[in-house]
C-alpha cells in the first residue's frame, strides 16, 4: 500500500462516515430526548454512573493482568502504547465504566512508557554516535500531539459513539496495513543484506590470505570504537535543555487543564483558556520547524548528504505541515480513544524514514508526556480508583521494561529490526478488532433503544 493509496483510502472512508452522520442528524430523532440524554450521560460519565469494581483476586483479574502485561510489552516495543486493547479489556472484562476505563488506560500507558524510556536511555544508538531519542522529532510532535488530545476530548462529546468507532477502525486498519507492508519491505532488505554477508563470508573462507586481510580490516579499525559504560550512555542520551522545553510545554498544558476544569463550560473564560493551548503548541512547533527547515537548507547548500535528524526526508514547508497535521490527528485519536496518540505517531515516524529502534524509543518518550498529562488531570478529577491504578501501573512498568529487553535482544540476535514493525502492526490491528467488537455491540444497543445517532451539541450535551 503506497502513501497516496493510504491517504485516498482514509479520506474517502472518513468522508462517507461523516456524511452518514450528517444524514442521521437530520432524521426525525430528537437529540435532546430523555433516552438521548441518558445515553450521553452514560457515555461520558457522571457522578452517578461510575462503576469501580473492588480489587480482589479472581480469574478476571488474572486474565486482565496477562492481557495488560503482553499488551503493554508489545505496545511499548511498537511505540503505540496499547490503549486500543486496554480500554475494551477494562470495560468488558473487569467491568469499569467507559470513562474510568479510559482513565486507567492512560495510567497503564504512562507506566509502560516511563519504564520503556528508562530502558532506552541506557541503550546506545544502533548505528550512529547520537542519542537513541530523537529530540528534534520529539519537540516537533509533542506539542501538536498534546493539542490534538485536548481537541479529541472535545470531539468525543460532539461525535456520536458509532462514528468514533467507525473512524478509529478505518484509521487503524489503514495504519496497520501500511506498517505491515513496510515491515515486509524491511524484511526483504534485511534478507538481501544477510545473503550478501553470507556470500562475503564464503568468499573469505575460500582464501586464507584474503581472510586474514579482511578480518584485520573489519575487526581492527585504525580508530577503535570506544566502549561506553551504561552510565556514560545514559548521560549521553539525556539532553537536558530539550527535556526542559518539553517539560515547560507539559506544565503549561497541565495548568490550563486544571484551571479550565474549574470554569463553567462554554463560558468566555473557558474558551479563552481553551484557545491559549494553540499559541503554546504552535510556538514550540514553529521554533523547531524553522530550525529543521534552515538546517536542511544550509546542509543542502553545502552539498552535505547527512540528514538533520533521524527522519530521511527533506524538511520542506509541505513536509512540516504534513507532520503538524499528523501530530494533531494522532492526538485527536488519543483523545477519542483514551490512548497516548502512539497509534499515529509510531507508524508516522517509520513513514518518514526513522529506523524502528529510534522510532519506538522516540514515540514512547513523547507518549510519556501526553499520557502523564491526562493521568494528572484524571487524578485531580478523581476519575479512577487509586488501588487499581497502582496495580495496573506496576504491571505496565514491568511489562514495558521486560518487553523492551527481550525484543531488543531478539532483534540483535536475528539482525532483523523489522520485527518491531510487525509488532507495531499487530498491536494496531488487534486494537481495531477489539474496538470494533465493543463499538458494534454498543451501537446495536443504541439502535435498539432508538437513541439519537447524529452529532450532539458541545454546550448542551
Amino acid at each position: 500500500m503506497s502513501t497516496k493509496t493510504f491517504l485516498v483510502y482514509v479520506l474517502s472512508c472518513f468522508s462517507v462516515a461523516l456524511l452518514s452522520a450528517l444524514f442521521l442528524m437530520h432524521s426525525n430523532q430528537n437529540p435532546f430526548s430523555s433516552s438521548s440524554l441518558s445515553s450521553t450521560s452514560t457515555r461520558y460519565g457522571s457522578g452517578t454512573d461510575r462503576i469501580w469494581p473492588e480489587l480482589k483476586p479472581s480469574w478476571k483479574l488474572v486474565l486482565a493482568t496477562v492481557i495488560g502485561f503482553f499488551g503493554s510489552a508489545c505496545g511499548t516495543v511498537g511505540g503505540v502504547g496499547g490503549g486500543g486493547i486496554f480500554v475494551p479489556m477494562l470495560n468488558l472484562l473487569l467491568g469499569f465504566d467507559a470513562k474510568s476505563a479510559a482513565a486507567l488506560s492512560k495510567c497503564m500507558i504512562m507506566g509502560a512508557s516511563a519504564s520503556s524510556v528508562w530502558y532506552n536511555l541506557r541503550v546506545a544508538h544502533p548505528t550512529k554516535e547520537v542519542p537513541i531519542l530523537d529530540y528534534d522529532l520529539a519537540l516537533l510532535f509533542q506539542p501538536m500531539l498534546m493539542l490534538g488530545i485536548t481537541l479529541g476530548v472535545t470531539l468525543s462529546v460532539v461525535f456520536p459513539f458509532w462514528l468514533i468507532t467507525v473512524l478509529i477502525i478505518i484509521l487503524f486498519i489503514g495504519t496497520s496495513s501500511r506498517s505491515f507492508f513496510r515491515g515486509i519491505q524491511m524484511w526483504r532488505v534485511e534478507t538481501i543484506l544477510k545473503n550478501e554477508t553470507a556470500k562475503q563470508a564464503d568468499l573469505v573462507n575460500s582464501n586464507g590470505d584474503y581472510e586474514t586481510v579482511l578480518i584485520d580490516t573489519r575487526y581492527e579499525p585504525l580508530i577503535p570504537k570506544e566502549e561506553k559504560s551504561t552510565m556514560q550512555i545514559l548521560c549521553f542520551n539525556l539532553k537536558w535543555k530539550r527535556i526542559l522545553v518539553l517539560l515547560a510545554v507539559w506544565i503549561s498544558f497541565l495548568l490550563i487543564q486544571i484551571i479550565k476544569n474549574h470554569v463553567e463550560v462554554c463560558s468566555v473564560w473557558y474558551w479563552v483558556l481553551f484557545g491559549l493551548q494553540f499559541p503554546i503548541a504552535l510556538l514550540v512547533f514553529g521554533f523547531e520547524a524553522v530550525k529543521l527547515y534552515k538546517d536542511h537548507r544550509k546542509r543542502k547548500g553545502t552539498g552535505s548528504l547527512e540528514y538533520i535528524c533521524e527522519a530521511s526526508i527533506e524538511w520542506s514547508v509541505t513536509s512540516l505541515a504534513f507532520c503538524a497535521i499528523c501530530g494533531i490527528v494522532g492526538g485527536i485519536v488519543g483523545g477519542l480513544l483514551g490512548s497516548g496518540g502512539g497509534f499515529i505517531l509510531g507508524p508516522l515516524l517509520l513513514e518518514i524514514g526513522v529506523i524502528p529502534q529510534v522510532a519506538s524509543a522516540t514515540a514512547t518518550f513523547v507518549m510519556m508526556f501526553s499520557s502523564s498529562l491526562s493521568v494528572f488531570e484524571f487524578y485531580i478529577l478523581k476519575r479512577f480508583p487509586i488501588p487499581y491504578a497502582l496495580y495496573l501501573v506496576a504491571v505496565s512498568v514491568l511489562a514495558g521494561f521486560w518487553g523492551q529487553f527481550f525484543v531488543r535482544k531478539l532483534v540483535a540476535f536475528l539482525g532483523r529490526a523489522s520485527l518491531i514493525v510487525f509488532i507495531l502492526s499487530a498491536v494496531i490491528f488487534a486494537s481495531a478488532l477489539t474496538m470494533g467488537i465493543v463499538g458494534t455491540e454498543k451501537s446495536i444497543q443504541m439502535i435498539q433503544n432508538n437513541e439519537f445517532m447524529g452529532f450532539l451539541g458541545f454546550c448542551t450535551s
